[in-house]
């Protein structure tokens, strides 16, 4: 978990009116669902909106062992004596800020559980260990994410709890967009920038390849910072493009081709 109040605002290049509806959601008290494979900027989005708005941003990343319990909180042993301590949830109701709960379809099926109270007219917490029940201040909002590429049987977003959310959809930003968020935050010129760009295009169109995913933004900053760094192309796309993509020499051979055509 990751609570965030970040003075400065993080650079986001917005794609169409996902700001002016995140600022709506959050004036009236509706949950947020973003969808969207990895990469894109969902999460940056988020921390672009809080930092906007001026909220305490708790960012949790959920996966398969994450249970309500560690949104609501627990009691632990402190100094000899058990004390309550708030989860971020908790936390994020009580002081009014943005909970953010990156990849929400990893964690467990008790959380949404605990979430159903939040998304409807209630906008209630219910801690069963201390009896307590918070209801969300105003400027409590309730953001969640996932990559709907990655859904299967066991692990699904049901309709239920789909339905309780506004939603956004993401997806890679256009090539010229994309060029100036990888050069904003890396620091390498656009025309460096833009053949990175073109490469991560014809990565993304590649079909009967074994990769879960296209190249994502974010690791086209770590490319071209490494390469604003000094460090040379080849290497630098060879850490942060082919490596993190596959494991399979095959794969990563092919992806060599690749670059040697956008790169000569």
């Amino acid at each position: 978990m990751n609570m965030q109040t970040t003075p400065t605002l993080p650079y986001y290049e917005p794609t169409g009116r996902e700001c002016d509806l995140f600022e709506t959601a959050h004036d009236n008290g509706l949950p947020l669902l973003l969808k969207g494979p990895t990469g894109c900027g969902k999460t940056r989005f988020v921390e672009h909106m809080a930092a906007k708005l001026g909220k305490p941003l708790y960012t949790v990343a959920c996966h398969d062992d994450l249970s309500s319990a560690d949104l609501i909180g627990r009691y632990l042993l402190k100094g000899g004596e058990t004390v309550w301590v708030d989860g971020p949830l908790t936390r994020a109701v009580r002081e009014g800020g943005i909970c953010y709960l990156d990849e929400v379809v990893e964690a467990r099926k008790d959380v949404t559980v605990v979430l159903h109270p939040l998304t409807d007219t209630r906008r209630s917490l219910m801690i069963d260990r201390t009896g307590e029940e918070l209801v969300a201040p105003p400027g409590f909002m309730l953001v969640a994410s996932y990559n709907p590429g990655y859904q299967n049987v066991l692990k699904r977003l049901k309709p239920s709890t789909r339905q309780r959310f506004l939603s956004i959809s993401f997806d890679f930003p256009k090539a010229e967009t994309e060029i100036d968020v990888v050069a904003a935050e890396s620091g390498l010129e656009p025309g460096r920038v833009a053949p990175l760009v073109r490469l991560a295009g014809h990565i993304r169109n590649l079909s009967g390849m074994d990769l879960e995913e296209g190249v994502s933004t974010r690791l086209l900053i770590y490319a071209a910072t490494l390469m604003a760094g000094g460090t040379g192309i080849d290497y630098a796309l060879e850490a942060a493009v082919i490596e993190p993509l596959s494991d399979e020499p095959d794969v990563q051979q092919a992806l060599r081709d690749l670059v040697a055509t956008i790169y000569g």
